[in-house]
């Protein structure tokens, strides 16, 4: 295996999952942080790369993959993430790093320098802006939750390209099978494949996107105008819109930015044409 599993201990005594690739402490190590259903293993044909030259951290937020579920579906938030990285930061000794950001990852980020630059080396914001679009929120707002299982996981591949076709126009039947294996886990009492996160976060996110006071993150955007940037987006998004993508251009002059055609949320970051972009920037952060 190309990484090891470990796990820190949240403030609020959760023990939280965490994959460690590579072994180079001299260069800055990169952390990864996935979307709001998603989880560690997303990251891993990302982190085989990088993880040549540098170490690369991807984390299980509380609730999904292999970390505990929370007994309280209101911790799943914005806020307490937040302190569950710095835990992981502070435990694990990381001083800085870079950060990748996909979706939730990439708010995350954003919040992160907002309130603890001095841990944020650089940013790659992966399909993820300060605002997101009504269109995309409505869409994750209906299938988050939904307690969905499979018999198989070429059955869990078949829905999900029915399902995400259009973000994917041109994966191959066993990238979607791929996308299965790190969408669903085996659940042995059930004896099917159920979704890997736990399903109380719709409550929680419910409730955040229903609020009367929405929380403004440009300003947390902003705190990256100091801060080495590289911001993806797919062109067939439904959550970061071309409008706010260009407004984080003109935020920002300083981003590096690069749309991929034939992706919509979120890209895999395995994409050819990505990939020596990539190399670029993650090579200037040392």
């Amino acid at each position: 295996m190309s990484f090891s599993e470990k796990y820190y201990q949240s403030q609020d005594g959760l023990n939280l999952y965490y994959r460690e690739y590579g072994s180079n402490e001299e260069a800055c190590p990169l952390l990864c942080l996935s979307g709001l259903t998603r989880n560690s293993a997303d990251f891993h044909s990302f982190a085989e790369r990088y993880s040549k030259n540098r170490k690369v951290y991807s984390l299980d937020y509380r609730g999904r993959g292999k970390s505990d579920r929370d007994p309280d579906y209101k911790n799943y938030n914005p806020q307490v993430y937040l302190g569950d990285i710095h835990s992981f930061l502070t435990s694990v000794g990381i001083d800085r790093a870079l950060f990748v950001g996909t979706s939730l990852g990439g708010l995350m980020t954003m919040v992160m320098a907002g309130f603890a630059k001095n841990f944020v080396a650089g940013a790659i914001l992966n399909d993820v802006g300060p605002e997101v679009d009504k269109l995309g929120g409505a869409r994750i707002l209906g299938y988050v939750g939904k307690d969905v299982r499979y018999a198989s996981l070429e059955e869990a591949a078949k829905k999900q390209k029915e399902q995400y076709v259009g973000a994917y126009p041109d994966l191959s039947d066993e990238d979607w099978l791929g996308q299965a294996n790190t969408t669903f886990t085996y659940d042995e009492a059930a004896e099917n494949y159920c979704l890997n996160y736990d399903l109380n976060l719709s409550k929680a996110l419910a409730e955040q996107l229903n609020s009367d006071e929405p929380v403004d993150l440009w300003p947390f955007f902003k705190a990256l105008g100091d801060i080495p940037t590289l911001a993806i987006r797919g062109a067939l998004s439904d959550v970061l819109s071309d409008t706010v993508f260009m407004r984080m251009k003109s935020e920002n002059p300083n981003m590096e930015t690069v749309v991929l055609k034939n992706r919509g949320h979120v890209p895999l970051l395995n994409e050819p044409e990505l990939l020596p972009v990539l190399d670029k920037f993650i090579d200037r952060i040392r």
